[in-house]
């Protein structure tokens, strides 16, 4: 494929995966890529539903109950064919997700640059779907380190890729609304757990039988569905040519200091102090919502316990096991309601970045969380289960709408000719945080019962934590400044890099779709095709979260 792009520039051949494919020709709607995005997002984000599988994952072999073995440790766990797995063993699936994402995308960035959307999206259906595929013949023959290979390493590799692969696209297809174009795209990866997890449920449960559980089988089903979604995403991608402007919009004149209309070179955008300040507002923002995510149901359990249930005189330590049962059910609402919130805030915070600017957005950002995070032992103590569930729903939705933000952020500060590949740089500050923020909030209970603290009370502190880290993230934020001139790309290598895309044929600006809005029977079908899979999953989480307040 590599081959076919350098025999193009020297007048050959396209390949069918090669940017030079895939520049837009004109009448060409721009509204077909959201949703093009859309598929390819909405799968990989499957990854934070993976732990739907823990569970039966670790009865593989007993099928009723787990088969344990007392000796058994993490390095044998990989091998053993005779005992089922632990969850802890299982859990690292999950860190690989978010650490070769991290990796993979500051890695392949610049390749993804070079090579197109289209390129970017296959490889990323074939390591995301293969890497299910792979994992699922871990699973047949009970070898846990295919699971981690499969999943964790190849699949991380593909989330990755999928994750970046939309990002300068549709920032070049929408100047004129940068933060509502990658907020509709990143909206999916947060979207993908609504939909996976109860597919996964309901395939688990079509192949259960008395010497299985099901998971094989659900991997292969999944990842074959998953495979078509994501080529049809990738098939869809359409690259602007240079130049390209939406019908009747012109940039703005000195709207902002803040938003630059030149280009950095990516090799030198991590040299600048405003990159690793963007990156710490990203890992701070993300370390705070990322470790009260990922303890969400034990939280409202411990903080409101007997009151879930009308009981409140009832403390979670005192809970028999049918109490303590349906206290879990509604927690498992909760956290479906936060996670309606992260999808939610990643568009309303990024399309809202458009009307403030970026800058401003993560100022709300910080100051709310902060006072939020503060207020939310007040809230526990004094019992208010609506208050403590809405500041977390409002916590969630910055979460999520600090990921959809950012890439607009970038493109404001670096331009966008290089925007997708520093977006993949500036991710290693998500697997930075995918390590702080659950370490600091799990060690920080841990040591708060050891302590004797009641359980009501253990996240007191934590929340004082979390709030200082946003505190540090309102700093770096206000740091931020335009770029000094030495920094950006002079127009001649401008030029030269978007001599490719230059389409000779292209007519005038405005004969390349819509230009300013609507739809047409194409763009409707494309979003029916991504928009009913996501409502389903909508509604799932919807009757899930009525127990909350039932």
């Amino acid at each position: 494929m590599a081959a076919a792009t350098d025999t193009y520039a020297g007048g050959g051949a396209v390949g069918l995966l090669d940017r030079e494919r895939i520049i837009a020709k004109p009448g060409f709607n721009r509204w077909l890529v959201p949703p093009a995005a859309l598929a390819i997002h909405l799968c990989i984000g499957m990854a934070y539903g993976f732990s739907v599988f823990w569970l039966p994952l670790s009865k593989s072999i007993g099928i009723s109950a787990a088969t344990t073995c007392a000796d058994l440790t993490l390095g044998s766990a990989l091998f053993t064919t005779s005992c089922d797995w632990r969850v802890s063993d299982l859990g690292w699936i999950y860190t690989l997700f978010f650490v070769l994402l991290g990796s993979s995308a500051a890695i392949w960035g610049g390749w993804l640059e070079r090579s197109g959307p289209r390129k970017a999206g296959f490889v990323s259906a074939c390591c995301w779907c293969g890497g299910i595929l792979v994992a699922a013949l871990g699973v047949y023959t009970h070898q846990l380190w295919l699971m981690w290979l499969g999943a964790g390493v190849i699949g991380g590799i593909g989330l990755g890729l999928g994750y970046i692969s939309p990002v300068s696209t549709l920032i070049k297809w929408f100047p004129d609304r940068r933060g509502m174009a990658t907020g509709m795209a990143i909206m999916g990866f947060g979207g993908g757990a609504m939909i996976g997890a109860p597919l996964a449920n309901l395939l688990m449960t079509y192949f259960r039988t008395d010497t299985s559980v099901g998971v094989w089988q659900t991997f292969v089903v999944m990842a074959l569905v998953y495979f078509v979604f994501m080529m049809g995403g990738a098939f869809g991608y359409r690259i602007p040519p240079a130049g390209w402007r939406p019908e009747g919009w012109t940039p703005p004149a000195a709207k902002s200091a803040m938003i630059t209309t030149r280009h950095v070179h990516l090799r030198d955008a991590h040299k600048t102090r405003q990159f690793w300040l963007i990156w710490a507002v990203l890992c701070l923002n993300v370390s705070a919502g990322i470790g009260v995510l990922g303890m969400a149901s034990p939280m409202l359990q411990e903080i409101f316990a007997g009151s879930l249930i009308g009981q409140p005189g009832v403390a979670f330590v005192d809970m028999n096991p049918q109490q303590l049962a349906a206290i879990a059910a509604i927690a498992a609402g909760f956290a479906g309601l936060l996670s309606l919130f992260n999808i939610g805030g990643r568009f309303f915070w990024a399309s809202l970045s458009d009307k403030i600017g970026r800058k401003n957005t993560y100022f709300c950002f910080f100051t709310l969380g902060i006072v939020l995070y503060a207020l939310a032992p007040w809230a526990a103590g004094i019992q208010s289960k609506i208050l403590f569930v809405g500041m977390f729903c409002i916590i969630l939705s910055m979460y999520g709408g600090g990921f959809a933000t950012i890439p607009a952020y970038l493109a404001d500060i670096f331009g966008t000719q290089f925007v997708g590949a520093i977006h993949g740089r500036l991710l290693t500050a998500w697997a930075t945080a995918g390590i702080i923020g659950p370490v600091v909030v799990n060690y920080i209970r841990e040591a708060q019962i050891a302590a004797g603290v009641p359980r009501d009370q253990v996240y007191n502190f934590t929340m004082y934590i979390l709030a200082g880290m946003l505190v540090l993230g309102l700093l770096a934020n206000a740091l931020v400044r335009p770029l000094a001139d030495k920094w950006f790309m002079k127009d001649e290598e401008v030029a030269a890099l978007q001599a490719k895309t230059a389409a000779a044929n292209a007519g005038p600006s405005g004969s390349f779709g819509i230009g300013r809005g609507g739809f047409d029977s194409k763009a409707l079908i494309a979003w029916a095709l991504v928009g009913i899979p996501l409502l389903w999953g909508v509604w799932n989480t919807l009757k899930a979260t009525f127990a909350l307040f039932g």
